[in-house]
Formats: structure tokens, sequence, C-alpha cells
């Protein structure tokens, strides 16, 4: 049996030092052997910068996915050809820098990680039904344990990715709304599913921003300034079991993790 933990989009420092504060702590209370987490805001709310992946990685996160504002900073755009552990969504054309996903291992047993990317109320990129065709196609047959970050805004393009990869991959967890939901289940195919893990961040916000700010926004619907919020921050992610035998997963669970007030600069 593999224990997976795979947390939503971490929201700059305030994200991150909820990783350095309890992450440690939570794997091991839930004995996960490889954990992975978005990580395209965790610099200043976007992006990606070296400093930034760092802490994440030495905080215990094992793989990083990430979304469309992975490419927010020209410095992290230029990690992803340089990190093995740094995926972005797979279905961006063909000549971009990176790659969309990877396979590890750990306590022997290999695990393909995987990115993918929405395309409704989102860029227009290649189908991510079709690239994760590809991919399945690409991945040995011996490699049973499948994860899938599918970064989406569309709720209705989650749920279908979920039964359409349904007994093919083991977990389909959806981030980018930053809001959990409660549809966390094994579908009959074995997968494990979520439409969105949440977010590595403070809960006293909107999706991680200062609440009066959106708030004003909605209001004048006028340009507003958007500032990290870092009240009554959490840790909210998926725990999965899975039988690395036959890849299907015998066990999910939301996770909500809180991780205690701290006074953090925004970025």
């Amino acid at each position: 049996m593999l224990n997976v933990l795979v947390l939503g989009d971490i929201i700059s420092r305030v994200g991150r030092n909820s990783l350095k504060s309890k992450l440690s702590g939570l794997k091991k209370r839930l004995n996960v052997d490889i954990c992975t987490a978005n990580v395209e805001n965790s610099a200043g709310m976007f992006g990606i910068s070296e400093k930034v992946i760092d802490e994440i990685s030495k905080s215990g996160v094992d793989v990083m996915t990430s979304g469309n504002h992975v490419w927010d900073k020209r410095a992290g755009i230029e990690l992803l050809d340089l990190r093995e552990d740094i995926l972005r969504p797979a279905n961006y054309p063909p000549g971009n820098p990176g790659h969309g996903y990877l396979i590890t291992e750990s306590r022997g047993v290999r695990i393909a990680v995987i990115n993918l990317q929405g395309r409704t109320f989102m860029p227009t990129i290649d189908c991510p039904f079709r690239s994760a065709d590809t991919i399945l196609s690409e991945i040995p047959k011996d490699v049973r344990v499948r994860i899938v970050d599918f970064h989406a805004e569309a709720t209705s393009e989650k749920v279908a990715m979920g039964y359409y990869l349904d007994g093919r991959v083991s977990v389909v967890a959806g981030t980018h709304t930053h809001v959990a939901t409660a549809d966390e289940r094994i579908l009959s195919g074995g997968t494990a599913f979520i439409t969105d893990v949440g977010m590595v961040g403070a809960s006293d916000s909107i999706i991680g921003v200062k609440k009066e700010q959106v708030i004003k926004r909605f209001l004048y619907a006028l340009p507003v300034r958007f500032e990290v919020a870092y009240g009554n921050p959490r840790i909210e992610g998926l725990f999965v079991e899975i039988d690395d035998e036959t890849g299907r997963a015998s066990k999910v669970e939301r996770i909500r993790e809180e991780t205690g007030d701290f006074v953090a600069d925004e970025r």
C-alpha cells in the first residue's frame, strides 16, 4: 500500500510558512510516501523562483505541479528545464520549456505524476484529454501508481476528466480555484477523485487575497491591487491510500490542517 498526499495551490509566503511549520508532522502522522503540491502561486502569488522552490522542497514536497501562472516570472520559466521535480501542464504546445510528467520512486514503487490544464475559461491550449491519452501510452505498464493534477476552472471539465481517466490512473485531483470541494470519492474504476483540493494559505481571505480588496473590485468594477492575506492559515489537500500492485485507490480523505497565525511579509 502506498500513501499519497496531494496539496492545493501554495499561496506566497503564508503558504510556504505553513508547510515549513506543519508538513513534516502531517506526513509523519499519515505515513506519507509521496507528497505533491501545486506551486504556481508560491512566489508572491504569481509564478515561481529558485529560492521559493528550494524552500518548498526542503519542507517535504517531493513533486511540484503548476498551472497557467507558472509562466509569470522569467526566472521561474528557466527553472522548468533545470529541475526534474517541477512540472508544467503537459498540454501546452510542443516547444515550450519544461515537462508535463515524470516518473519517480518511493519505497521501491515507481510512480507517475502528471500535470494537465483545463481549457474552459482558461488559455486556449492543446486538449488535456488527448494529452492524457498520449502520456498514458508512453508510461510503462508496470508504473501502476499514477497521480494527476488537473489544473482547471470549470467543475464540469474536472469531473469529466475524473471519469475519463477512471481505471487508468490512481488519482485525479483538481487544483486552481483555491476552494476545497466536498466531493472526494473513489470512482467505480478505482480512481480517487476530488474537484478541487483547495489551497495552502490563509483561510481568512478570498482565495488567498485580502477580503476587502476583492470585495471592492466586485463593488466598483475597477482595477484593484491584490495583496496576500495571512490570517488563519491552513494546509488543504487530499490523502489517498493506493494498492501499489493494481494502482487502485482504497481510501480517500480530504485534509484540512490549521497551521496557526503568524506575521509574514507578502512575498
